[in-house]
């Protein structure tokens, strides 16, 4: 059977870094590969696809010939001899066209098999990609936090020299010192959760857990999206394996009636005969040699129209099956391309209202020249920007996975 050439990977890593610096995607598509090479459940399919294919030698038989040996314990006497032994061959063959239709009934299943790689390799780029994307937003807010922790720092400098003068008190300085240490607990919990999904990623990869993996250092929410061609997902391989049983359906019947056919056997049987004693003719003691044809009819062949009756309900059963299937992928990409504009939305809220918490700071900044600087203020600021800064960082991570998502149900 042909292989289909796979494409798949070119189009997913170019659609989903789109708008990703080359060096980037290029160590995306690295890990990728490494993963499609490496990954012991692809090569699960692969060997299956494998032992699939093999069958097709395996059907490509005809029946047993037999032999048989016989002796005559009492020899009967023929009027040219007796006879003292028998030897007999026959052969089987199905009927024109059996072993063909055998052939191509296994090749079937073994296209049916050969989806399941190219699905699973759709799977496994999606689930490298989205680890990839988490790390990603894990390493970006630890470098907020550690900003922000720099920044209570500062601002726990300034309360020290206005407990100085007499312009704040020491709670305001605590108070900042405890805001230091809940991000600095955040960060440290971040950095647990980014050596986990490091552990996920590699597993993936089927290296080991502990080798450390780099991401890119900022992601750009596009300023378009690709477009989205939803005719592609009717020819979603999770859809075309039901396409191939269905086939493979057709060719069970095929070779179902096959089956049904009479069966023909030639053989062959050949009788020792021994020379009569005292007696002198043309066939004194002459073997037999006595070609056959023999048939074998199904007559009663109820099991073939059981089997008939199966495989109508299983064609049934399969083109249900595939509509089931068809409605979640429509569902998956319509939620997908939903939240890919929602995340969009997100990011332009949040990038508005860190640009005004940034305006708010400097305010906050100038104010202490005057010595009217209030730190709860300060305090209150800071949260907001954080929180505007995770929140933008958590929409860039959900527009790339939600595009992961889609190019997993739409490209081709």
């Amino acid at each position: 059977m042909k292989h289909i050439k796979f494409h798949i990977k070119t189009a997913f890593i170019l659609c989903s870094l789109f708008f990703v610096l080359k060096g980037n995607a290029q160590q995306l598509e690295t890990l990728i590969d490494e993963a499609l090479t490496n990954n012991p459940e692809i090569q699960k399919f692969e060997l299956q696809y494998n032992r699939a294919s093999e069958k097709v030698n395996e059907v490509n038989t005809i029946p047993n010939t037999e032999f048989g040996v016989g002796y005559f314990m009492s020899e009967p006497e023929t009027r040219t001899g007796a006879q003292r032994f028998k030897v007999s061959a026959k052969q089987m063959l199905p009927w024109f066209g059996t072993i063909t239709s055998r052939e191509n009934y296994v090749s079937s299943l073994a296209d049916a098999k050969y989806e399941d790689i190219v699905i699973a390799k759709r799977k496994l780029m999606a689930s490298v990609s989205q680890s990839y994307y988490n790390l990603y937003a894990n390493k970006a807010k630890q470098k907020v936090l550690i900003e922000n922790i720099k920044l209570l720092e500062t601002y726990e400098t300034l309360a020290l020299t206005s407990v100085e003068v007499g312009k704040a008190s020491a709670v305001d300085v605590l108070r900042l010192q405890m805001r230091q240490n809940e991000m600095q607990q955040l960060k440290d919990v971040l950095s647990q959760q980014f050596i986990a999904e490091q552990t996920n990623l590699n597993n993936l990869l089927n290296r080991e857990n502990d080798i450390a993996v780099t991401v890119v250092e900022s992601l750009m929410m596009p300023s378009e999206d690709f477009e989205i061609t939803t005719k592609n997902l009717a020819l979603h391989p999770e859809l075309l394996k039901y396409d191939k049983l269905f086939q493979s359906i057709e060719q069970s019947e095929l070779l179902n009636q096959k089956e049904s056919s009479p069966m023909i056997g030639f053989g062959l049987d050949y009788i020792n005969v021994s020379e009569r004693p005292d007696m002198n003719f043309s066939d004194n003691g002459k073997d037999i040699v006595m070609p056959m044809v023999s048939v074998s009819i199904p007559i009663f062949n109820n099991k073939y129209k059981s089997q008939s009756k199966q495989n109508k309900l299983e064609q049934q059963e399969i083109t249900t099956q595939k509509q089931e299937r068809l409605n979640t992928l429509e569902t998956l990409l319509s939620k997908a391309i939903n939240e890919r504009i929602s995340a969009r939305i997100s990011y332009t809220t949040q990038t508005k209202n860190l640009k005004q918490a940034k305006d708010a700071e400097e305010i906050l900044i100038k104010s202490y020249e005057t010595g009217t600087i209030d730190f709860n203020d300060v305090l209150d600021i800071q949260e907001l920007q954080l929180k505007f800064q995770m929140n933008q960082i958590e929409s860039v991570k959900t527009y790339y996975i939600q595009t992961t998502i889609i190019n997993y149900l739409t490209q081709q």
